[in-house]
């Protein structure tokens, strides 16, 4: 067994699936010997055949693995000229463990627990490392072969509460570049079973401020994203804030998290004021400000960061859905409790829906939590005193399919079918967000015939 089920059981953490080294064979020689005991696949990561997945054909024990069983030969890297990024890593049925181990991304990693006896192969020091809370990589090679472990690693420093040493940190300067270069698929939307690229696994695990920071002051952050570019070090001058836009962000992405908000509120956490630099103005007062003003700024800062978050999430192909509701939440999250009274929560479901209003009040929560190490408390008192609100009036009327009438009810009235119905239905909807005591039969046809003129 290797890998991060390894590490995973030295913290004593279960592992959601195993990977198997077989020392000795080939992937056709997998393949071979595993016919007798059900299906295999040949295994593709990034392009290359590293393995095979099998099938098992008894059953209860297929029914234990339905994804199937991960095996592979061991692999070395084989130099092909004199440069460090001239190499080649190949499948070697006589490699040894250890050799195999040689070529995986960090020391935490690269730790294998033999089958037969129980026994630890630790060559590089992985469980110290794991013990010391030490990120460090395998070889100076490791993030030339693939780029995509800078992103990781970032990801085990959420993840796992692992810090960079000198000498990964200095290659992460070094790489950042490369980072252009990995699938977009395997950054952002996720092309394994779990529909996850690396980003979204940092910015799910417990500390992804500090994978942030690391990531900006190691370069990989804007290489990544460059709509980041901009706000690093940006001064707000607001007496809102007192933070960078990029500070404040990590805060904000760190507050989410905290609060174990879903993916979709801690991507809009990550992106909502990356349009701040782009419409800054600055008024008599003296201060910077970022919603739009004749002949200042033609769009607001949710506005731009909404348009930069779409294009970021498209690029990194995040599905659709999923892009568009982060920029919705982007969009609109300059959201005001006001006086946190029920036909203002009436309206905020109305304009929103309920799912899209909860996360606005999840992202507003985590966005008064990221100003700094005294978040204003009346604020936050307020949001939740108004999220209580929303949540109870969840049960009025505020959706179409509310009211007590239909199209079909309007059109017996006189309507002709189109677009007045719509009209219509809107109309008497928002008077009975504003008044749910007018959501009666007689009333709406009442009031429709009076709109009908």
């Amino acid at each position: 067994m290797v890998g991060g089920s390894v590490r995973d059981a030295l913290r004593g953490v279960e592992a959601k699936d195993a990977d198997f080294l077989v020392p000795g064979y080939d992937i056709d020689g997998l393949r071979a010997a595993l016919a007798p005991h059900g299906g295999t696949e040949e295994l593709v990561v990034a392009g290359r055949p590293v393995g095979v997945r099998h099938y098992p054909r008894q059953r209860p024990l297929r029914g234990k693995v339905p994804a199937g069983i991960e095996l592979a030969p061991p692999r070395r890297e084989v130099s092909t000229g004199p440069g460090r990024h001239d190499f080649e890593i190949v499948v070697d049925p006589t490699a040894t463990v250890e050799e195999d181990l040689e070529r995986r991304d960090f020391t935490v990693n690269a730790m294998a627990r033999r089958l037969s006896d129980g026994a630890l192969v630790d060559p590089f020091g992985g469980q110290r490392d794991l013990e010391a809370h030490v990120l460090r990589t395998v070889t100076p090679n490791s993030f030339a072969e693939d780029p995509l472990r800078i992103i990781r690693g970032l990801r085990f420093v959420s993840q796992l509460g692992l810090q960079p040493d000198e000498q990964t940190l200095r290659q992460m300067r070094d790489g950042a570049a490369s980072v252009r270069l990995v699938s977009a698929e395997r950054i952002g939307g996720g092309l394994g079973a779990d529909g996850m690229g690396e980003l979204s696994k940092l910015l799910l695990g417990d500390r992804p401020a500090t994978a942030l920071r690391i990531a900006r002051d190691t370069g990989v952050l804007v290489e990544l994203l460059p709509e980041f570019a901009a706000t690093v070090g940006f001064e707000q001058e607001s007496k809102y804030h007192s933070m960078t836009v990029d500070e404040h962000t990590f805060e904000v992405v760190q507050a989410a998290a905290d609060a174990g908000a879903p993916l979709r509120v801690r991507l809009a956490a990550l992106f909502h004021d990356v349009g701040k630099p782009h419409v800054a103005w600055r008024g008599t007062d003296g201060r910077l400000h970022y919603y739009a003003k004749h002949g200042y700024s033609t769009k607001s800062h949710e506005q731009v960061s909404a348009e930069l978050a779409g294009v970021a999430l498209d690029r990194l192909r995040y599905p659709n859905e999923l892009r568009r509701r982060v920029v919705r939440i982007v969009r609109g999250h300059m959201l005001d409790p006001g006086k946190a009274d029920p036909v203002r929560a009436r309206k905020l479901l109305a304009r929103f829906g309920d799912g899209l209003a909860i996360d606005l009040l999840e992202h507003k929560q985590a966005d008064l939590r990221g100003k700094g190490v005294s978040p204003p408390v009346a604020e936050l008192e307020r949001l939740a005193a108004f999220r209580k609100v929303v949540e109870r009036e969840q049960r009025s009327p505020h959706r179409l399919r509310d009211l007590v009438v239909s199209g079909d009810d309007l059109i017996a009235l006189g309507y002709a079918p189109g677009p007045a119905i719509g009209r219509a239905l809107q109309a008497l909807l928002a008077a009975v967000v504003v008044d749910p005591t007018l959501n009666t039969r007689d009333e709406l046809l009442t009031r429709s015939k009076e709109l009908l003129g």
